[in-house]
């Protein structure tokens, strides 16, 4: 077989002569190509590393200050106020060198002093002005002069082609809050919740916090602050995500969709090699940093997209990024491949891609006792693996196999089963959440930072691990993939990958495991707790098109703020009661910034809320309070977004109170409260690589994730386009109090009856 010669670098005999070496030139040709490719990639690496290093300068403005330097030499004007000659004199090797040269020396010297300084006060100016933010609580469309001059003094000093980390050095820090503002903001974030009596008595230990330990408290926190890049980020992801035990799957992995309306291929190995192919060029330019930064946004998170895996410990997890891993593994059938990426120093085509994918389809080969629902492991409780991988998984062929997986750039799943959007299907997208969110609870490997799953249909989507990044981040090279699978690699008219397969290339490696009956009955306990969880999950995913962003915004108000208030006008109809609402946050305009909360029940919306149920009360009364609330619901996201939030400064606290030995009854309470109407909008368009007013029906249906509370909802929406706002709703089966398909109705009939409240009325297309 070809392939077996070219897995043989070289073949010796040994003769009476000695010994007869035969070299096989096609592999030293890959040898030569990878290593060119390895020093092109470092090459380009330290070309990027400098010019963000030197941003917002450039390497060619040295050159002009050098030059420009050097022609005051010949005017005999001293630009360096005497700074010249003094260090001429001070030259160590003066003695070696002609007056001239000396002078040549020092005026180099000079030039550069005087660069790296200009580079540090462009910086420190670019600091500040990314400091201001004042424009975020400007009226949509309405720009003050301050705001006009901010903005075209940052563009200004941005340069014209940013690098994706050019920004990372000039973004402020998140900055603490007074410990008076915080505690005032949260007892008016509770005052709707509770009756007189409860809310003196929570205003009391408030006070008492306030007085005692807080101050203390607040003097280490702003001490880390100073010494660390983020006072929360390090914290949020230790305590809130790797240092838990409880099953990360459903808990805290979220999901992402495919097109809505749009299926490339139906050949599921032609799909994965397009989007794996489209993942490794994002990878290539993410390593090389030279993705167009979002501007003012931290992306610190982008780093550990690829490469990483969560590695499961007794007490804690941490992850473990890597850098130019080479392969990945597909899981198919019970079976674990591993797959090269690279052939001869460079990316696999797609067609090559599909060509292994393919192999992978046809083998024949039976799963080995144990491997079939190894994952599983993943999916259930983290001690339980950590001990499991500890006395099975730390030697021989397991380990190697084992490794394999963690090492990947990323896990693949060739799903046997087929999901998607069908629209006389009602419970379609449910099934395709659910599938997407915790699978077979055995076919995805959670600890990765993503599975990218390919379904017997063609259709995809993603589950990601969330200790690393956030949903906006996976969106970000979402967007990217999409695009580039439809609009750039294309597919023939019988649905491959476009190119010509190379048959040469070496057939996919199985995985090869010896997992002892002890450690098998493991892996069954884990999978018969993550079946638990998943059956017990109720999923509901709707598009609602009745009318989207477009007819909102023509009432004046932000489509966030109007969805906010329907779920509100919803919870309220669903149980009869309102509850304390998270609504997820970016603060990624500081360095390394991750999410704040925004607590969208208020005095406010209830106040709009309970008006909206009053039959007799006027509509014009009704608009106002819906305008109060609104314009409330928008201060408090612009205050989060701005380091002024409320429960990342409460959390943080309360991580030094417990470092301090210091019991806090206030704090206590604040971090116990569940969050049973939990809410995120997941952005589109970030990239704008797909026009969708020209290509309307290549839009994706976002994505969800798991209930945060047993008795409460999950809720996710994304605002596609200006006509289509889809909702992924979520809760558990178990819980009496709660229906993930009533909910969906209650918002359906919440967003129509707010909309009844404004004359207009949704443009025809």
């Amino acid at each position: 077989m070809a392939e077996a010669h070219q897995a043989v670098g070289f073949q010796f005999t040994v003769t009476p002569e000695g010994i007869d070496l035969h070299l096989s030139r096609e592999v030293l040709k890959h040898i030569y190509l990878s290593g060119v490719t390895s020093w092109r990639k470092r090459a380009i690496r330290l070309k990027n590393g400098i010019l963000t290093g030197v941003y917002p300068a450039s390497p060619s403005s040295w050159l002009i200050l050098v030059i420009a330097i050097m022609s005051t030499l010949y005017t005999r004007v001293d630009p360096s106020m005497g700074m010249i000659d003094s260090i001429k004199e001070t030259l160590p090797v003066s003695d070696y060198m002609t007056v001239q040269t000396q002078t040549v020396v020092s005026a180099i010297l000079f030039a550069t002093g005087l660069w790296f300084s200009l580079i540090l006060i462009l910086r420190y100016t670019l600091k500040a002005l990314l400091s201001y933010h004042g424009w975020i609580f400007e009226s949509h469309g309405k720009k003050s002069f301050s705001t006009k001059l901010w903005l075209n003094l940052v563009k200004m000093l941005s340069g014209q082609r940013p690098l994706l980390y050019s920004f990372q050095a000039s973004l402020p820090k998140l900055p603490v809050p007074r410990v008076e503002d915080t505690v005032r903001r949260y007892l008016e974030s509770v005052r709707p919740l509770l009756d007189d009596e409860a809310y003196k008595q929570m205003e009391t230990v408030a006070n008492e916090f306030e007085k005692d330990p807080a101050p203390k408290l607040q003097k280490y926190l702003i001490l880390k602050s100073w010494w660390s890049a983020n006072y929360v980020s390090d914290w949020w992801e230790q305590y809130i995500y790797l240092r838990s035990r409880g099953p990360i799957m459903v808990n805290s992995n979220f999901y992402t969709m495919d097109l809505l309306y749009i299926t490339p291929t139906h050949r599921q190995a032609a799909r994965a090699g397009n989007v794996v192919h489209a993942m490794l060029q994002y990878r290539r330019k993410l390593e090389r940093g030279e993705h167009a930064p979002v501007i003012p946004m931290c992306s610190f998170q982008m780093e550990r997209m690829f490469n990483t895996c969560r590695i499961p410990g007794v007490e804690t997890d941490y992850l473990q990024h890597l850098k130019d891993r080479k392969h990945l593994v597909v899981y198919h059938r019970g079976r674990f491949f591993k797959v090269w990426l690279y052939y001869g120093g460079r990316h696999l085509f797609p067609s090559e891609l599909e060509t292994q994918f393919q192999r992978i389809l046809g083998d024949p080969t039976e799963p080995r006792p144990g491997e079939e629902r190894l994952a599983a492991l993943t999916a259930g409780d983290r001690v339980t693996w950590a001990r499991a991988r500890m006395k099975y998984f730390s030697q021989g062929v397991n380990k190697a196999s084992l490794d394999a997986i963690e090492t990947a750039a990323f896990f693949l799943t060739l799903d046997d089963e087929s999901h998607g959007y069908d629209p006389e299907n009602g419970r379609s997208l449910d099934m395709y959440a659910k599938s997407l969110l915790h699978g077979k609870c055995y076919d995805r490997w959670f600890d990765k930072s993503f599975t990218l799953i390919i379904y017997k249909n063609g259709k995809m989507g993603l589950n990601a691990e969330h200790s690393w990044g956030d949903s906006p981040i996976v969106g970000h090279m979402w967007e990217y993939v999409l695009a580039t699978d439809c609009f750039q690699l294309g597919y023939t008219e019988e649905g491959h990958c476009k190119g010509d397969t190379n048959k040469g290339l070496a057939l996919p490696t199985l995985l090869q495991w010896d997992i002892p009956s002890e450690c098998q009955e493991i892996i069954t306990r884990s999978y018969t707790l993550a079946k638990e969880i998943a059956d017990d999950v109720d999923f509901h995913s709707f598009l609602f098109d009745e009318f989207g962003k477009g007819l909102i915004k023509r009432c004046r108000t932000s489509p966030d703020a109007f969805i906010q208030l329907a779920l509100q006008l919803a919870q309220f109809r669903d149980k009869g009661k309102f509850c304390l609402t998270y609504e997820s946050s970016m603060t990624r305009m500081f360095k390394e910034g991750r999410t704040e909360t925004v607590r969208s029940c208020t005095c406010e919306s209830t106040a709009f809320v309970r008006a909206m149920e009053d039959e007799e009360m006027f509509r014009l009364r009704k608009l106002e309070l819906f305008q109060k609330a609104a314009d409330k619901h928008q201060n408090m996201y612009r205050l989060a977004m701005t380091g002024s939030g409320i429960d990342r400064h409460l959390f943080c606290l309360y991580i030094v109170s417990k470092y301090l030995g210091i019991d806090s009854p206030f704090l206590k309470q604040v971090l116990s409260e569940p969050w049973r109407l939990s809410t995120s909008q997941t952005p589109q368009q970030q990239l704008n690589l797909i026009d969708i007013q020209k290509f309307p029906k290549y839009v994706s249906a976002g994505g969800g994730f798991g209930p945060v509370a047993d008795d409460g909802y999950g809720v996710s929406y994304i605002i596609v386009g200006e006509n289509l706002i889809t909702f992924h709703i979520s809760s558990k089966f178990f819980s009496p109090e709660t229906d993930s398909y009533r909910f969906g109705q209650n918002i359906r009939q919440a967003m129509l009856d707010i909309k009844a409240l404004f004359n207009v009325e949704k443009k025809k297309p």
